[in-house]
């Protein structure tokens, strides 16, 4: 399936990493067909679902608990536990989507990716697209799977950079660092919304809006992204992508694979650890 299309018999066909509402909504109860339910913040837990939805905890369970910031990936023994207790096994197809569009879906693509799942997509325009399509949703807490699934992290080296990663990353003519936040916060002109960190962005770090890469809540086509994404990096290719906590970054890092760029590392730390009160440098302005 080209990048971003909704495809046509799904018989065989490769899976993601963008998935269409109508083709997901053909695919619903099949076997071996599953969906997680991404949303965070005032969406989560919301008790309104694609039918058989099952809840993939970013701000919960599917974060490492002893980590001091938020949303940090958690090891591969924690993420093998939590995704089969979804009822994940290794050859599963698995949808991914939230409530709010496409916001933190990307980031559950980018863990399960970066933990060795290929077949997963996000469901494009989220649970929005759903509705907009006329599509059912059901209301009521989540079932619970049936049965623990028998998925195994596998981690893919690259795919998440510490700060060091980064700082190497931002001395490096043939990379560039992408920043998801909005523009006024990049510039440091609106506030951060987590107390106690620094206003503004890194040294030669590149402003990129995550809803800079969609359109009515939609992802924008391939030639599209490619076009903004060559425009932000000066055509090179070797991305780093970064937000406010290591979500919005995978909304880029989905940007990127759906234009055809080398998979990017997302910095999972993100602003919520270099803006923290440190050495690591912070300019403001555009």
């Amino acid at each position: 399936m080209a990048a971003g299309s909704d495809g046509g018999d799904d018989g065989g066909e490769p899976f993601g990493p963008l998935v269409a509402a109508g083709r997901l909504a053909r695919l619903l109860g099949a076997p071996g067909v599953v969906v997680l339910d991404a949303s965070v913040g005032a969406h989560r837990g919301s008790l309104r679902r694609i039918p058989g939805a099952r809840p993939f905890d970013i701000d919960g369970a599917l974060s490492d608990p002893a980590a001091p910031l938020p949303h940090t990936m958690p090891g591969a023994a924690r993420l093998t536990e939590e995704v089969r207790a979804l009822g994940v096994d290794d050859g599963s197809t698995v949808a991914v989507y939230d409530a709010a569009g496409v916001y933190s879906s990307a980031r559950a693509w980018w863990m399960l990716r970066a933990m060795g799942h290929e077949r997963v997509a996000v469901l494009d325009g989220g649970l929005p697209a759903w509705e907009a399509a006329g599509l059912p949703v059901e209301e009521g807490p989540p079932a619970r799977a049936g049965r623990h699934g028998d998925f195994t992290a596998r981690p893919r080296p690259g795919r998440f950079v510490d700060a060091d990663g980064v700082a190497a990353a931002l001395a490096d003519p043939a990379a560039a660092v992408l920043d998801a936040r909005s523009s006024e916060r990049f510039r440091g002109e609106a506030p951060e919304p987590r107390p106690g960190l620094r206003g503004g962005h890194m040294p030669g770090a590149v402003s990129l809006p995550f809803g800079e890469v969609q359109r009515d809540g939609l992802m924008l086509p391939e030639a599209e992204l490619r076009a903004v994404l060559a425009a932000r990096t000066g055509g090179r290719e070797r991305l780093v992508v970064s937000c406010g906590s290591g979500v919005t970054a995978c909304v880029l890092a989905l940007a990127a694979v759906l234009a055809g760029y080398p998979e990017p590392a997302v910095y999972d730390g993100s602003w919520s650890e270099w803006g923290l009160p440190s050495d690591l440098p912070v300019v403001t302005g555009g």
